[in-house]
């Protein structure tokens, strides 16, 4: 019988797994934007919230990767006041895209992953998210900053995907 989208949604929503894995990619997101700041430029440069939300969504389905999307920022900004108030909503606007695409894909393409597969992933969000932050920012400018300064955090992101997908197989 064949697994459907809702059928996965609902039995990873009711797992152990989903959550214990989800505190982990948390932790993840908690941690790499605290290191890429030590970096100047670091975190506009890496993007490195959006990495372990990847993750969690492509190798450990949707619901995990929502619950990281959605407490990672907040989690961040409560300890350590970044991201920004005023960019949370970006954030998770971004987060939860990057989520729900990537959870769909792993889903789709699961141990057959190909760089593309990735690369569409990252490109949706990116361009599906960038009309929102220009309308909250009122700046296409900053819209388009994650394409501009953040590329080698998006080539990151697809590097991570590919490698995840590489581990489902073994």
């Amino acid at each position: 019988m064949k697994t459907t989208l809702l059928t996965s949604l609902r039995a990873d929503a009711t797992a152990l797994r989903t959550y214990v894995f989800a505190a982990l990619f948390v932790a993840g997101n908690i941690i790499g934007p605290q290191l890429a700041h030590l970096i100047p430029g670091g975190g506009p440069m890496l993007l490195p919230i959006y990495l372990f939300t990847l993750v969690a969504a492509y190798r450990y389905g949707i619901v995990a990767g929502l619950v990281t999307a959605v407490v990672s920022p907040l989690a961040n900004h409560l300890l350590f006041g970044m991201p920004s108030e005023a960019m949370l909503a970006i954030i998770f606007t971004k987060s939860i895209l990057l989520a729900l695409f990537a959870g769909y894909a792993g889903q789709l393409w699961s141990g057959k992953a190909r760089v593309w597969h990735v690369v569409a992933v990252v490109v949706a969000y990116q361009v599906v998210a960038m009309p929102f932050e220009a309308m909250i920012t009122g700046s296409w400018a900053m819209a388009v900053q994650d394409i501009r300064i953040g590329w080698i955090g998006l080539v990151i992101q697809v590097l991570a995907g590919v490698f995840t997908d590489l581990l489902r197989k073994s």
